[in-house]
């Protein structure tokens, strides 16, 4: 996979999850008050692991065309932490 190619499927799921994140918060908006810290608090956690994924997204955005796959790993390592918060947050809530 070239660097433009996974950019783009990065970018496609950092706007996935923003979508997805903006739905939980709707939701926490009808739960009750003792759901609604909870809610909160996952919304916080994904949040930050998506700016932690974004943060990635950047660096290869910024990177050279030989040297983005240097930061392949670290992003690929985010996108699954992202990945197995979103899960977990849409069982929880979903």
């Amino acid at each position: 996979m070239d660097k433009e190619t996974y950019q783009n499927k990065l970018q496609a799921q950092l706007d996935q999850w923003k979508a997805e994140i903006d739905k939980l918060q709707a939701q926490s908006r009808e739960a009750s008050a003792d759901m609604q810290i909870k809610y909160q608090e996952q919304i916080k956690e994904l949040r930050e692991k998506r700016a932690d994924m974004a943060a990635q997204y950047d660096k290869i955005e910024a990177a050279s065309i030989e040297a983005w796959k240097d930061f392949k790993t670290g992003a690929d390592e985010a996108w699954d932490n992202m990945s197995k918060a979103m899960k977990s947050a849409w069982g929880r809530f979903g």
